[in-house]
């Protein structure tokens, strides 16, 4: 959690909503990287560091690129003929890049889905398109496990959907405590995957793990 600091505080009742902030240049967004450079102590006007806030503004294009897309769009087309096939669909291991909201730091790890169709079913690149989607925003990983749960949820109305995400936390292992070497796990079960229901087996099939972990 983020520590409680008045000024965090006073500063978030004061801005509008998001939607309504007014998107920067690129040309304010470079000035704010030279800002940067300035307040670490270097001189963004040496040869190295010159081309360094361009650099900088088209790799947040693509770390943040999820901003600009339609998460939920993604699972829009959905197939029926499955030859009646109405047991969990499986898919382990995503990769996951995203950025911590607190510190900006680098979120890395894997995302492992479950999902019992109800009747259609979408097609298994768009389930990595949706982690890429809602990773590539300033996240925390409970939130994170949460939207991508709800998202499949929301639009293939399926009968259950389990989601877990391991990942290790740049603001955890290169600044504070600098603990390596530790990976957090976050989950999320609805429907017939949730807590106490028969189908808790596929939790251990998605962490490759025998025995009931619920």
């Amino acid at each position: 959690m983020l520590d409680s600091d008045p000024s965090v505080d006073q500063l978030a009742g004061a801005l509008p909503p998001a939607g309504e902030i007014p998107h920067p240049s690129r040309a304010e967004a470079e000035a704010a990287v030279r800002t940067l450079i300035r307040w670490a102590g270097d001189n963004p006007a040496r040869e190295g560091l010159l081309a360094t806030p361009a650099r900088v503004v088209r790799a947040y294009e693509e770390w943040f690129a999820g901003y600009r897309q339609d998460a939920a769009g993604l699972l829009s087309r959905t197939f029926g003929e499955v030859a009646g096939y109405d047991e969990a669909v499986i898919l382990r291991d995503i990769p996951l890049q995203s950025t911590c909201e607190h510190h900006m730091a680098a979120i890395n790890g894997v995302v492992h889905i479950a999902y019992l169709p109800n009747e259609r079913v979408v097609g298994i690149s768009k389930l990595a398109r949706l982690v890429e989607a809602l990773g590539r925003r300033l996240q925390i990983q409970e939130r994170l496990t949460a939207e991508i749960a709800d998202t499949l949820t929301e639009v293939l109305h399926p009968r259950g959907v389990a989601v877990v995400v391991e990942a290790s936390h740049a603001c955890l292992s290169s600044r504070g405590v600098r603990l390596h070497g530790v990976s957090m796990q976050t989950r999320r079960l609805l429907g017939e995957f949730a807590p106490g229901t028969p189908r808790q087996e596929i939790l251990s099939a998605l962490l490759g793990r025998p025995g009931n972990l619920g």
